[in-house]
């Protein structure tokens, strides 16, 4: 595991990453990727695994690592991968870095929605599980993250992950209402984010964007 790299100034990017300590953590196994992505979302984790599995390459840059299960979980196609690890959270850093230690991951402490500069080899796949739901929206402005983001690919890398939508998906009410109290707290921000405006937004920076709703979730995969 190498030391983070730091950059970019924190902005209100933060406000989504906040919630992420060392109890929340320790739980969100269980309760983000199990029993809410099950129940609330109806999208459980093996379809998000699915697309790691699918997607993932041996030069491979994660963006928003939380606590690295589908790091730890998916299928490199080899034994050994070079890995990086992107977060504005140091704890989500040291505690992915931690679970996937035995892949030697390079980690960077930054805010997607600034200017990443950073001095790193380009990769050829990226993931960003989750992480756009807790970004201040409106989608248009969580498009930065891709702006700053996609210099740190290969041309062709393929660029996949997932998020919790807002509108133009079905809710159940328990979801909607762990939705506007995650919105209202500033941990989520996503009321407006609609499976368009995720669409327009990728389609601004990569090719070949595919989309696909599992309950409120989208699903997506992009080519740089």
């Amino acid at each position: 595991m190498t030391q983070p790299h730091a950059v970019s100034a924190q902005s209100d990017t933060w406000a989504g990453q906040a919630a992420y300590t060392p109890f929340s953590l320790r739980i969100y196994d269980a309760l983000v990727l199990g029993l809410s992505s099950r129940c609330f979302w109806r999208c459980p984790s093996s379809e998000m695994l699915a697309v790691y599995d699918a997607n993932v390459s041996a030069n491979h840059l994660d963006v928003g690592v939380a606590t690295g299960y589908y790091l730890d979980a998916c299928r490199f196609p080899v034994a050994q991968p070079r890995l990086g690890l992107l977060d504005l959270n140091p704890l989500c850093l040291e505690t992915a870095a931690q679970r996937v230690a035995r892949y030697r991951p390079e980690t960077y402490q930054a805010d997607v929605l600034a200017p990443i500069d950073l001095p790193v080899e380009p990769f050829d796949s990226l993931g960003i599980t989750f992480l756009l739901h807790c970004l201040p929206g409106p989608m248009a402005r969580k498009a930065a993250a891709f702006a700053n983001l996609k210099p740190l690919l290969n041309p062709g890398a393929r660029v996949f992950g997932s998020t919790i939508l807002g509108r133009g998906v079905p809710h159940n009410a328990l979801g909607r209402r762990l939705m506007a109290l995650y919105n209202s707290k500033g941990i989520f921000g996503n009321a407006e984010d609609d499976p368009e405006g995720l669409r327009a937004a990728l389609s601004a920076y990569f090719d070949d964007v595919e989309l696909r709703l599992q309950g409120a979730v989208a699903l997506f995969t992009a080519r740089a």
